[in-house]
């Protein structure tokens, strides 16, 4: 039992989790939340103003949490090559891991990723701005073509939806998906690349 004064945002979302992925999106309530924290549904909505904000917070929980990691590639040094093979590689693995490991909870937000577009609109910005970095720095090292960057990365994210939408799960374990992810790679290298 957790007290009202010592709960957090931090456990409020990591109860709604656990009670999303045991009840689903359209069964779960607050009142089922607050009951695993065991406090009152007041307390969760001292945290969270509405079910709405805390669907969104769980939902923006769940998106960032490869962004730290795929920040420290796009910040890394040495080569731009690499480091743009190895940040989509790294975000098509998070994505399939997600998918593969947890089926339910990978459902539950897929639902609630469709209730929260700007949320999704912010995680997409903030990708393409990790593949802008790579790729203005492959432009400084020659490795890359002069282009408009911040075009070059939506059309990059995009190009690769393939390995991060989660639209594409089901394809995800496939035996093939390791052997696409390294062709489409080679194509946008290809077009990507200092001629």
């Amino acid at each position: 039992m957790t007290s009202d004064n010592a709960l957090t945002p931090e456990q409020i979302l990591s109860a709604a989790e656990d009670v999303l992925r045991r009840y689903g999106p359209a069964k779960a309530t607050v009142v089922d939340i607050a009951r695993a924290l065991g406090v009152s549904h007041g307390s969760v909505y001292r945290h969270f103003p509405s079910k709405a904000a805390l669907r969104e917070s769980v939902t923006q929980r769940w998106l960032d949490q490869e962004h730290d990691r795929l920040a420290a590639v796009a910040l890394e040094r040495g080569s731009a090559v690499e480091r743009l093979h190895r940040w989509l590689g790294t975000l098509f693995a998070a994505k399939r891991k997600k998918a593969l490991d947890d089926p339910e909870l990978f459902a539950t937000y897929m639902t609630l990723v469709g209730e929260a577009s700007h949320t999704v609109a912010d995680h997409i910005e903030t990708l393409t701005g990790q593949i802008a970095e790579i790729l203005q720095d492959g432009i400084h090292q020659g490795a890359f073509t002069p282009t408009h960057v911040p075009t070059a990365a939506r059309a990059v994210f995009h190009a690769t939806a393939h390995f991060h939408d989660p639209g594409y799960a089901g394809e995800w374990a496939g035996p093939r998906a390791e052997a696409d992810f390294e062709a489409l790679w080679a194509l946008l290298l290809n077009g990507l690349r200092a001629h």
